[in-house]
């Protein structure tokens, strides 16, 4: 069993963090630099990978995950499912020899996603910074536990849903299914992506 305190911080997932966190610096400075028109357009290069995040977010946020599947419907809640459905299309990427960059950027989707959503709900600079430490090593935690249900097939996919998309809150035996099915299903038909339908964010063959 993967423990989440490790899997985000060893490894190739490591240095794409790092390579998200510059992506993102660079990405500041560079539209400092911007000529003067740009920044009176309001342009800025787009995230090539915000499309597939988008997707990503879409498909968290599907309402048969708190009916049928009887996740809470609450910030936490919400957070959960789309960090569980990323942990999924990052596994795809995965397998992808040349998605490193690809994964850097959708890593760096999240990030700026999650740090606005902090700061929508007023929380300062100071800990936001502690806040995204958190949830980047949650996000972490799933995909080793996800790579461990699914690719490896060392632990069950229930348990590992147990304790990071219900938080050791047993949901019944129903919702517990139906959840690990979706999540299984994801898995097997983004197997059939192809790496560009994925970038235009397309989840289905």
């Amino acid at each position: 069993m993967t423990d989440g305190r490790y899997a985000l911080h060893r490894g190739p997932f490591a240095s794409i963090c790092a390579r998200a966190r510059a992506n993102k610096s660079r990405g500041r400075v560079e539209h400092m630099n911007m000529g003067l028109w740009q920044r009176l357009a309001g342009r800025k290069a787009e995230n090539p990978a915000a499309a597939l995040y988008q997707a990503v977010v879409a498909r968290g946020r599907e309402p048969h995950w708190y009916e049928a599947g009887a996740v809470p419907d609450t910030v936490n809640g919400r957070f959960d499912t789309i960090a569980s459905v990323l942990a999924v299309v990052l596994l795809r990427l995965e397998a992808e020899p040349a998605a490193a960059e690809t994964i850097a950027r959708l890593i760096e989707c999240f990030v700026d996603d999650m740090d606005g959503q902090l700061r929508q709900f007023g929380v300062g600079d100071v800990v936001v910074g502690k806040r995204m430490g958190k949830m980047m090593g949650l996000l972490g935690g799933r995909l080793g536990a996800y790579r461990d249900a699914l690719v490896t097939g060392t632990e069950p996919l229930e348990g590992a849903l147990l304790r990071n998309l219900y938080r050791a809150e047993d949901p019944g035996e129903a919702a517990l299914a139906h959840s690990a099915g979706e999540l299984r299903a994801l898995h097997a038909t983004l197997a059939q992506v192809e790496l560009d339908a994925l970038m235009a964010g397309r989840l289905v063959p």
